[in-house]
């Protein structure tokens, strides 16, 4: 099938998701959590709540707007609160539960953690270092298994690709929802990157054995075969985690919600990108080059 036909078109759906994203980077930016800026949070268990009280996230803002700056709740399991904001000691901590233990009931403190300002710029540095040294060493690794730096170039565009997508889609729900992005968001981005060069590594191997099988053939032939002969494998495959991710996404509570989503996100992007956008890189590759020699001449 002449999946290669079409691959302007793919080009122009990847843009069509891609600028929305970048245009949100650009003017909103990410919400990060306290991970990367720095601040408090505190988990609570209602255990006893007073039976005229109900327990939500506005009555909690509502009630504790005068006393501790908030940047978000989450609930992470029945009666359990996560909350989360500027850095507090230890004392006015204590005020909060017993603030909440007069509105609400009975509270029990699970969890009380602090990053400082510092950590958080650290930690920053060092996702965006990782991630630059990863990039780096599957382009080598890519570019030394297929002799060609074609393929390791190709594979990281459609990696970055993937990434850009991702990016874009927590920036919207961050403005729009309050999404924060934290070290589990950071967590689902290297694994979209993993699973993206995963998918695309079986399409480029596929290709070397057709070249190898018929070397007189066109590369474009080439491609569309083995786009052919795989892609009905990395739909499968894809098909089951997507159907886990969103089951997880669904049912596993707040706290890791926008974890699955993310890595649901992944997913799905890199299974389009192996096929869809690894594959026609290396033609416009081989384009591009046979004009700049054309030019030369």
């Amino acid at each position: 099938m002449n999946f290669m036909k079409w691959s302007w078109l793919y080009f122009l759906i990847s843009l069509l998701v891609i600028i929305p994203g970048i245009v949100s980077l650009t003017l909103f930016g990410l919400k990060p959590s306290i991970d990367f800026t720095g601040g408090s949070l505190l988990e609570v268990n209602f255990t006893e709540i007073t039976q005229d009280k109900e327990l939500s996230v506005a009555g909690l803002e509502e009630n504790l707007q005068d006393l501790y700056e908030l940047s978000s709740i989450q609930q992470s399991g029945d009666n359990k609160i996560i909350l989360k904001g500027k850095h507090i000691s230890n004392e006015l901590k204590n005020e909060v539960l017993d603030l909440l233990a007069t509105e609400y009931g009975v509270v029990v403190e699970e969890r009380f953690e602090t990053v400082g300002p510092s950590l958080g710029k650290e930690l920053l540095r060092k996702t965006l270092t990782g991630v630059a040294i990863a990039a780096v060493l599957i382009m080598i690794y890519v570019w030394v298994q297929f002799s060609e730096l074609k393929y390791g170039v190709s594979a990281i565009l459609a990696m970055f690709h993937d990434s850009i997508i991702l990016l874009g889609i927590f920036s919207l729900l961050g403005y729009f929802y309050g999404t924060e992005v934290d070290m589990l968001f950071v967590t689902a981005l290297l694994t979209t990157l993993s699973f993206s060069v995963h998918d695309t590594i079986v399409v480029y191997d596929r290709i070397r054995e057709l070249k190898r099988k018929y070397p007189r053939y066109e590369l474009v032939t080439l491609v569309n075969t083995a786009v052919t002969e795989t892609l009905s494998r990395s739909i499968n495959n894809s098909v089951t985690i997507i159907i886990m991710l969103s089951a997880l996404a669904m049912l596993g509570g707040d706290t890791i919600r926008w974890f699955a989503i993310a890595l649901l996100v992944g997913a799905v992007t890199g299974t389009y990108s192996s096929t869809f956008t690894a594959a026609p890189l290396l033609l416009l590759w081989d384009d591009l080059a046979e004009k700049l020699q054309k030019k030369k001449k």
